[in-house]
């Protein structure tokens, strides 16, 4: 597939600014040593375990970033069937990180599902950009580590194949994510692509 004009603007201005990153690398690293752990702070109701927020990303690194002359933002793209986002990060002397774009689809085609599918995309894009993980709100977590609920990926799939429509679909597969380990997250997005195309073309 021939890659869209807008598309190769992007990248090749994307392959500029990362030949200059000197200044900016090194206040990356001092950054991120000085990183708050991002808790796990909202409770997802539909499969009742804690995840960490959009607020509390935001609240782990940026204090540090600034610290650092490094500005962090979110762009958006235009996206027809949910949203799109890049994390940015540019520093005091005019260099820039572009994080790369994350597509999330949007559960449902109205501003609630939209403004969901932004949060989700904002929030992960974030994570993946610092390298955080989420970490639970236990000060005796250290010492004394507990074992965490067992997500049920069979159980994700079996509802993801019975999905009536695409709104659905993508509303179960966003749960499933929050839970499912890289492993599971490779077998989820294979299952995901599946009943999708079983929706599509009934």
């Amino acid at each position: 597939m021939a890659m869209s004009q807008e598309r190769f603007d992007y990248e090749v201005t994307r392959q500029q600014q990362e030949q200059n990153m000197k200044q900016i690398a090194a206040a990356f690293i001092k950054a991120k040593k000085a990183f708050a752990p991002a808790i796990k702070n909202a409770t997802n109701p539909h499969f009742k375990s804690k995840y960490v927020d959009l607020a509390a990303c935001i609240e782990a690194v940026d204090e540090p970033f600034l610290a650092n002359g490094i500005a962090m933002y979110q762009e958006t793209f235009e996206d027809a069937s949910g949203v799109t986002v890049e994390t940015v990060l540019l520093h005091e002397s005019g260099e820039m990180i572009r994080c790369g774009r994350l597509h999330v689809p949007a559960s449902k085609q109205d501003p609630q599902g939209y403004g969901s599918a932004l949060t989700y995309a904002r929030r992960y894009s974030l994570m993946a950009a610092c390298g955080i993980a989420p970490e639970d709100d236990d000060g005796n977590a250290a010492s004394k580590p507990s074992k965490p609920a067992a997500f049920d990926e069979g159980k994700a799939i079996v509802a993801m194949r019975g999905a009536k429509d695409i709104q659905t679909l993508n509303r179960y597969y966003q749960s499933a994510m929050e839970r499912a380990s890289n492993e599971q997250a490779t077998t989820l997005e294979a299952a995901y692509a599946v009943a999708k195309d079983v929706l599509e073309n009934a």
